[in-house]
């Protein structure tokens, strides 16, 4: 079988995998999940006891979690080397370098924002208290990234990767959250402006929104979330 992604929508960080799974090529499929609601019924439970997204149900039917774990199974069956680079390489390492900082400390930077924006039930001055604290923690893991990266075209390289990939889901919350203009990190601001631009990247953001798109072909079409959990849940 082929491999199904579960994702989430709206604005989800699993967005840049599918944007992966258009340039790794192979035979795919999706599952697109209301991170509002679907993912939070207990059902969901079955294929992510975290009640999050991505899940990647693989291709003996195994559901696996968290977005670095999906990558290295991605990456693992990237023969001809279209999202990653050979093993032991500089380069490989300088992707899982930056893949792990941006799924870890800058996706985490963002964490009091979200929370001050879905818990209604905060007091006011509690609420913009998060939103300080998350500001200032947004702000500076880009000025971390910023250092990171070099003058490359993409993140790695010459080309998009995975670490492209984990990055441009993540890193549009700093416009939806209204924390600073990109052009604050001009070398950032240049790569996600190129990230943006891929054919995959604008695939996977109308799929998000739930348009009709054209892709590579490689998607072989949608699975109903109630299919994923019935066929392939715990």
């Amino acid at each position: 079988m082929e491999p199904i992604l579960v994702y989430g929508f709206p604005a989800g960080s699993s967005m840049g995998l599918v944007a992966a799974l258009e340039w790794l090529g192979k035979p795919y499929r999706l599952c697109r999940v209301d991170m509002l609601g679907e993912m939070r019924e207990p059902s969901y439970a079955r294929i992510n006891a975290r009640h999050e997204t991505p899940v990647l149900i693989t291709d003996t039917g195994a559901p696996l979690s968290e977005t670095m774990t999906i990558a290295a199974w991605l990456e693992a069956r990237d023969d001809e080397r279209r999202i990653s680079f050979a093993p032991r390489s500089a380069e490989a390492d300088r992707m899982h370098q930056i893949m792990a900082y941006v799924n870890t400390g800058f996706t985490s930077a963002f964490g009091p924002l979200w929370a001050a924006m879905e818990m209604e039930e905060l007091a006011p001055q509690t609420k913009e208290a998060l939103r300080a604290f998350g500001r200032d923690a947004v702000i500076e893991r880009h000025d971390r990234l910023e250092a990171m990266v070099g003058d490359g075209p993409f993140l790695v390289g010459e080309r998009p990767s995975l670490a492209d990939g984990v990055l441009v889901g993540v890193a549009r919350w700093l416009d939806f959250h209204e924390v600073a203009s990109t052009e604050r990190w001009p070398k950032l601001a240049e790569i996600r402006r190129r990230i943006e631009a891929e054919p995959a990247v604008a695939y996977a953001l109308a799929l998000e929104s739930g348009e009709d798109a054209g892709g590579s072909g490689a998607c072989l079409g949608h699975v109903p979330l109630h299919e994923v959990i019935e066929r392939y849940g715990k």
